[in-house]
């Protein structure tokens, strides 16, 4: 870093922003050279999205970029030129600013995977949420952080490209490449959007699953109530002829020794009946 900064006059505090993980997306404009540190979302299989930055210089003829990571767009182009003759003429035969435009829509589309994966899941367990058997609190709350991770990575990084206007762009291309990186810009709004229209379906899923979560357990509430009620008289009853006084049918010699059962048993289950049938029809059940 310190041979890159002494060839190319390099200020000393944008190569240890290089060095950081914790920098914030910026631009810094110089007389020889504009200094870019970008964020995008990187993520594999199922994992939550995390924040990848990506530092550029860029001046006239060259384009010096600093990633602490292996960023897979960043270096299938860097394969690509270095098999290809080709290919590294049409990404380094031209200008720094087209350069620094071809990486950074390689990271977009690579991010509009990212938004797109994170569609599929919320796609995958729309039949789950909608089924009152089912519970998706966990799947909807990982995708919940997903959407929130990408939100963290893409709304900077469409206002630093925003900051980004065609006169720094054409300080070092004679080409006119504003119409390529309003492109980058209208792939990072739809990628937004998107992300925004899946937050809003997620916390839909989140309330429909809540909304079935508490209907399931005011119908367990609701049975266990029940069950409680119609016992009640039998409580009652056995209470009555548990105590230690004269009561009727308390012969032990009466049904064959069973008639105090037989009462506080019928007695019991003519009220529990008489209940059930008086809550169905005032449609409590």
């Amino acid at each position: 870093m310190k041979e890159l900064g002494q060839r190319y006059g390099f200020h000393e505090l944008n190569l240890e922003d290089c060095l950081s993980k914790i920098q914030i997306p910026k631009i810094d404009r110089y007389e020889s050279h504009i200094f870019v540190i970008l964020h995008f979302a990187i993520a594999e299989r199922e994992s939550i999205p995390k924040s990848t930055q990506l530092a550029a210089f860029m001046g006239s003829g060259y384009l010096v970029t600093v990633h602490q990571e292996d960023l897979k767009p960043l270096v299938d182009l860097f394969e690509q030129c270095r098999q290809s003759e080709k290919a590294r003429q049409e990404l380094m035969g031209k200008s720094a600013s087209y350069l620094f435009h071809s990486i950074v829509d390689a990271m977009t589309d690579d991010l509009l995977n990212v938004v797109r994966k994170v569609v599929g899941n919320i796609d995958d367990i729309e039949d789950v949420v909608f089924d009152e058997k089912s519970n998706a609190a966990k799947e909807i709350s990982y995708i919940r952080r997903q959407i929130t991770s990408l939100r963290r990575i893409t709304i900077p990084l469409r206002r630093t490209l925003a900051e980004i206007t065609s006169r720094d762009i054409q300080r070092f291309s004679e080409e006119n490449l504003a119409d390529y990186f309003d492109d980058v810009r209208d792939h990072i709004d739809k990628a937004i959007d998107t992300i925004d229209e899946s937050k809003e379906t997620i916390e839909i899923y989140k309330d429909t699953d809540n909304m079935h979560a508490t209907d399931k357990s005011n119908k367990i509430l609701a049975v266990l109530t029940i069950i409680f009620t119609l016992s009640m008289p039998a409580s009652i009853i056995s209470s009555f002829y548990g105590m230690n006084v004269e009561l009727p049918v308390f012969d032990p010699a009466f049904l064959g020794g069973y008639g105090t059962f037989v009462v506080a048993a019928l007695a019991s289950g003519s009220i529990a009946l008489f209940m059930l049938l008086y809550f169905r029809k005032i449609r409590w059940i």
